[in-house]
């Protein structure tokens, strides 16, 4: 018997404006259960406590949306981002985070789960069809080589990265897969001025510009997070992202 997630209405609402609906909270219990079901056979986390659960993928993956969920967030976002559908890609999803948790809270929104593993994939494709998440999608690839393809390359609107690497290699796999005027958002856990400067060179090379920097505070263990967003003002050029595991083993 899976336990039950905490609902925490209050945090939800006081931290990102926002709340599950009764049938969005019975998704989310789902989701929890099905990847506990399934941690044994793909290893997908070891966040396994409800409360842990609820912090570090649910609340977490959503902290990074904030200025979609939340009307009194303090940064505004593009008016081209703002209301209409919007295509999504979450680079390097692993355990389905933070695209899953993106669908079910923007259910208007075209979301799609990308990463390398193929047995992964494929249950994170079951998966989105339990939850009945029609707007989520499955990719079997890697980042270095879809922003190399017609068909992905500047195709979306909205690029999550958490947990993948480095901000500059963050920046080489989203900013290649956006739309000029597409904003990439990069989790990030401390963040200084000087990361800032680090990563100014990076963006450059790639057409982005830091549009915002969001510190904030998870609110169950009162860890510091802080997520970047990226503007793609500028046409990423050709030879961006690189070869397959030099982003990672050589960041710009």
């Amino acid at each position: 018997m899976t336990p039950d997630l905490p609902l925490h209405s209050d945090l939800w609402q006081q931290t990102l404006g926002w709340q599950p609906s009764e049938s969005q909270q019975a998704v989310l219990q789902q989701l929890y259960a099905e990847v506990l079901a399934a941690n044994g056979q793909f290893n997908l986390t070891r966040i396994t406590e409800p409360a842990d659960f609820w912090e570090k993928h649910l609340w977490d993956s959503l902290s990074g949306l904030a200025p979609w969920l939340d009307v009194n967030f303090a940064w505004s976002l593009p008016e081209s981002l703002r209301s209409k559908p919007l295509r999504m890609i979450d680079i390097g999803t692993g355990a389905g985070f933070p695209g899953i948790p993106a669908a079910i809270a923007c259910p208007h929104w075209q979301v799609t789960l990308l990463d390398s593993t193929q047995k992964k994939m494929r249950f994170l494709e079951t998966l989105a069809q339990s939850l009945s998440l029609s707007n989520l999608s499955g990719l079997a690839s890697r980042a270095e080589m879809i922003g190399q393809q017609v068909a992905h390359r500047q195709r979306f609107d909205v690029a999550l990265a958490r947990a993948v690497g480095s901000a500059s290699t963050c920046a080489e796999y989203a900013l290649p897969l956006l739309r000029l005027g597409g904003l990439a958002v990069l989790y990030r856990g401390q963040w200084s001025e000087a990361d800032t400067e680090a990563l100014q060179p990076a963006l450059d090379l790639l057409g982005g510009t830091i549009a915002h920097i969001q510190p904030s505070t998870t609110p169950l263990t009162q860890s510091q997070r802080h997520c970047l967003y990226l503007h793609k003002v500028g046409p990423t050029p050709s030879e961006f992202p690189r070869l397959p595991g030099i982003p990672a083993k050589l960041p710009l």
